[in-house]
C-alpha cells in the first residue's frame, strides 16, 4: 500500500481528536405563575432557538407550584405572582442563596364578557351586585392564589366584599378565572391587567386603585440542589432587554429599571 494511502486514516483520526465537541443542550425547568403564560412562552421559544437549551415551563397558581416544590418537585427556577410564597420557600431553605430578585409588577382589573362593555369607576360606590345581575364574579382562589388574594383585598378595602362574597366563582388559577369570563360562563371577573390583554373576548371595564391592595410583585429565584449553570443563564436572560420587550408588550412592568438586568 502506498505510504500516502496508509497515512490518510491516521490524519483523519488525529483530526477527530482535536476537533472540539459540540456543546450539549441542557433542560431548564421553570415553575411559573399562570399569569405569565403568554409572555414566558414567547420568551422561551426565542431563547431555545438562540441557545439550543430546552426550557420546560409548568404554569399554575403560585400556591400550587410552591407546594409542589416543598414536596420535592424538580424545578430549577420559580417565578411567583406574590412575595409570600417565595418568602415561604426561602424560609424553608429551598432557594439558592443570592439568586432571588423582583422581576415584574402588575395590576388587577375588572373585566366583562365581550368587547363592548361599558367602563365603570371602581370605588366604594360601585354597585357590583347590580352589574352581575344573575351571574357570578370569576376570581382565582381568594385565599390561596395571588390574583384572588389581591382581588379580595381590593374588594375588602373598598367595602365591596360582603356584597359579592356569596356570588364569587373561584377558579384554580387566574387564567381559569379569565376563561370563565371569556366563554361567557361569568359576566364579570377580576384578573391581572396582563391576562385581560391576552384575551380578545373580554373588556377591561375598570382598574382597581393601587392603594386598595398590596403591590403586585413577581419575585424570581433559582431553587437549591439543582445544577445551576443553564438555569442561571436563563434567569439572567429574563432580566435582560430582549425579555423586557416581551414582558412590556404584554402589559407587565419590569421591577428593575432599564439597564440593571444582568
Amino acid at each position: 500500500m502506498p505510504f500516502a494511502r496508509r497515512l490518510r486514516p491516521l490524519v483523519a483520526g488525529a483530526l477527530l481528536i482535536v476537533l472540539p465537541l459540540a456543546a450539549q443542550a441542557e433542560e431548564v425547568v421553570v415553575f411559573a405563575a399562570a399569569s405569565l403564560k403568554t409572555a414566558l412562552e414567547d420568551i422561551a421559544a426565542d431563547y431555545e432557538a438562540r441557545t439550543g437549551d430546552e426550557i420546560t415551563i409548568s404554569f399554575a397558581g403560585s400556591s400550587a407550584l410552591a407546594r409542589q416544590i416543598q414536596q420535592g418537585a424538580p424545578a430549577d427556577i420559580f417565578i411567583s405572582a406574590n412575595e409570600a410564597w417565595m418568602d415561604e420557600l426561602e424560609t424553608d431553605g429551598l432557594l439558592e442563596p443570592g439568586t432571588r430578585s423582583d422581576l415584574l409588577r402588575n395590576s388587577i382589573v375588572l373585566i366583562a364578557h365581550g368587547t363592548e362593555a361599558e367602563p365603570v369607576e371602581i370605588s366604594d360606590a360601585l354597585d357590583l351586585p347590580a352589574l352581575l345581575g344573575d351571574g357570578r364574579l370569576a376570581m382565582a382562589l381568594v385565599d390561596a392564589v395571588p390574583a384572588g388574594i389581591y382581588g379580595k383585598a381590593a374588594l375588602e378595602s373598598l367595602g365591596l366584599w360582603p356584597q359579592v362574597a356569596p356570588r364569587v366563582a373561584q377558579a384554580d388559577n387566574v387564567r381559569a378565572a379569565l376563561a370563565l369570563v371569556s366563554t361567557g360562563e361569568a359576566p364579570l371577573g377580576i384578573v391581572y391587567a396582563t391576562d385581560a390583554a391576552a384575551d380578545k373576548a373580554v373588556s377591561v371595564i375598570g382598574t382597581f386603585p393601587e392603594d386598595s391592595h398590596a403591590p403586585i410583585i413577581y419575585p424570581a429565584a433559582r431553587l437549591s440542589g439543582r445544577d445551576g449553570v443553564a438555569a442561571a443563564d436563563f434567569l439572567s436572560h429574563l432580566h435582560g432587554d430582549e425579555a423586557r420587550a416581551v414582558f412590556e408588550a404584554q402589559g407587565f412592568v419590569m421591577a428593575a429599571p432599564a439597564g440593571t438586568g444582568s
